[in-house]
């Protein structure tokens, strides 16, 4: 197997480690992650309206979110602590789903990228809305949490979308 393509949370014994980053340079780097809660239309209705018990679902979400990005590296256990310059979460309400989009974009100058924390700032988000929407629906589904986008540093920049 090539350095390239080896999978470098492994030792050479197949061991979980966590990666050296210290030779490398610090680039800016910025990560776009999105993801989807899906509802029912009523359920969308009720957020939209504020109707909710629990109160303002979207900047509730927003917010965990952030907080979520700023913890990433006690939540990932190999996972790097980053000195985030930026973490931005913007939820969509979406009729055609219907539900919601959730977009993320983290961004930061270090030796390592932020992709983990964007993915994990939608993830929490999309948590928070099923926690508050559930006494209003069960069925709610999170789906395709995913990479958009991400630049900087050595793999340079990858774009998903």
């Amino acid at each position: 197997m090539t350095e390239e393509n080896r999978l470098t949370h492994l030792d050479a014994q197949g061991r979980a480690r966590m990666v050296n980053v210290g030779h490398k340079p610090e680039t800016e780097r910025v990560a776009v992650a999105k993801g989807e809660v899906h509802m029912r239309a009523e359920t969308l209705q009720l957020i939209r309206e504020g109707a909710l018990k629990k109160g303002d679902v979207l900047t509730v979400a927003e917010i965990a979110g952030v907080m979520a990005a700023k913890r990433t590296s006690d939540l990932i256990p190999l996972c790097h602590p980053l000195p985030l310059h930026q973490v931005t979460v913007e939820i969509t309400l979406r009729d055609d789903l219907p539900g919601v989009e959730i977009t993320a974009t983290a961004r930061t100058t270090a030796k390592t990228g932020v992709e983990m924390e964007a993915l994990t700032a939608v993830s929490v988000a999309a948590l928070t809305v099923y926690d508050m929407a559930k006494a209003a629906e069960k069925t709610m589904r999170l789906t395709n949490i995913r990479l958009v986008r991400k630049s900087g540093g050595q793999s340079g920049d990858v774009v998903n979308e």
